[in-house]
Order: C-alpha cells, then sequence, then structure tokens
C-alpha cells in the first residue's frame, strides 16, 4: 500500500538576473515519487542539488511550488499551516545532522517533548513509558536523568532518534543524521535506522553524503539537475 505519493512536484525561488529583472531559480523539477508502507529510501546528490529542500517538502516545512504531496490519504499542499502543524506533529518524525535537543532538559524530557503539543491525553499519558522502552532499545536506559552536555556526540543523536519516533509516525525523515558523527558512531546509527525500519514498519527517507548507509536502504535515488533518476 502507498503510504507516500509525490506527484509533478517543482520548487523555485524568485531572484533577480544580472539586469535586475525578476527571474526564478529552480531547485525541483517535476519530481514523482512513491513508497509503500514499511520501505526505506536514501536521496543521494551533490550539495546544493535539493535533496534538502525536497525532504522539507515531504517533511511540510516548505511548500512546492507545484504539485501535490499525498500521505496516506491527506493532500498536504492543500492543507493550513495548522493542519500542516499537526501532521508533522502526529504522522512525521524528523532527524537531523544536529541533534537539536535542550541543553537544560534530562534525556527523557527531551524525547517527551513532541508530545506536549498533542491534544491526545491517552497518548501523552503512555509517553513517558514508551520513551523508556525506546530509551532502552537504543541502548541509554541507564541515560534517563543525563543533560546532552554529558552524552557522546551518538548517544545524542540515538535520544534525537528516539525522540523522532515518541509520536509513533508513519513517516521518517532523517537529513544527513551521520554527518557530523565519527565514523563507530555513523555505523551504528545507520545500524540502528535499518532495524527500527524494519521493527516498526515506519516508511523511511534518507538523505546523505554517506554511500555505506544509503546501501543498507531498500532503494536508492539521485537527484541530478533537479529530478530524481
Amino acid at each position: 500500500m502507498s503510504i507516500l505519493k509525490l506527484s509533478n512536484i517543482s520548487k523555485s525561488y524568485p531572484a533577480a538576473d544580472l539586469t535586475g529583472k525578476n527571474a526564478e531559480i529552480s531547485i525541483l523539477r517535476d519530481i514523482n515519487l512513491e513508497l509503500a508502507a514499511g520501505e526505506s529510501l536514501a536521496i543521494v546528490g551533490p550539495s546544493g542539488s535539493g535533496k534538502s529542500t525536497l525532504l522539507n517538502i515531504i517533511g511540510t516545512l516548505d511548500r512546492p511550488t507545484s504539485g501535490s504531496v499525498l500521505l496516506g490519504e491527506q493532500e498536504l499542499t492543500k492543507l493550513n499551516d495548522l493542519e500542516l502543524a499537526e501532521v508533522r506533529n502526529r504522522k512525521i518524525g524528523f532527524i537531523f545532522q544536529g541533534h537539536h535537543l535542550l541543553p537544560q532538559c534530562s534525556v527523557l524530557e527531551n524525547v517527551l517533548v513532541p508530545t506536549l503539543a498533542s491534544n491526545d491525553k491517552d497518548l501523552r499519558a503512555s509517553a513517558p513509558k514508551r520513551a523508556r522502552e525506546l530509551l532502552q532499545r537504543v541502548g541509554l536506559s541507564a541515560r534517563l536523568e543525563h543533560r546532552p552536555g554529558q552524552l557522546s556526540g551518538g548517544e545524542r543523536q540515538r535520544v534525537a532518534v528516539v525522540r523522532a519516533l515518541i509520536n509513533d509516525p508513519i513517516l521518517l525523515l532523517a537529513d544527513e543524521p551521520t554527518g557530523a558523527l565519527d565514523r563507530t558512531s555513523a555505523q551504528t546509527l545507520s545500524q540502528l535506522l535499518v532495524e527500527l525500519n524494519r521493527e516498526r514498519k515506519v516508511t523511511l527517507i534518507v538523505v546523505t553524503h554517506a554511500l555505506d548507509l544509503a546501501g543498507k536502504m531498500k532503494r536508492t535515488l539521485e537527484i541530478r539537475e533537479g529530478k530524481l533518476v
């Protein structure tokens, strides 16, 4: 069953040419993509090719200039900002190159941050138990009360992974998740993403320069001159 479908996605930004006249910079051109539930995909390509722009459109952090994005049965491009925020909180998990953990909060508190915006009382009530189970799964059960500054880079990124999963999303988006890690930590995190994709059946899209991480995904596509190839 298709969980994500992109149809004719294009993205351009206004600019001015050398004469000062209005022009456009085209980043993405007629992107078409379909992913099944539980599938994993790596998107590769040179810097500036539009990889992160595409991921931001899929994750509703940006809007396309044209085209449609279907997540399940929801047409995301037709939703208003408030509705998109709800989709992001409940259905999409994000992992970035920087962990973006709150330095003043414990590991457990950082993981629970996405649940604070939920209107689902049952979800909020069950979140601490779910957080502890996930942190145990990624080998951080002894770090619940530690602050981010007391963790290694790899441990901080594992906390970020658990935070992305805490609301049980159907889609997990990772933008260069191993880019700031040493080789050993990067390999550990790569394997963790593969295992969580398999165990939790969450659809996974990874934007990466790391060919070893890309090779662990079921499919790999490249962005070249604004198109997926």
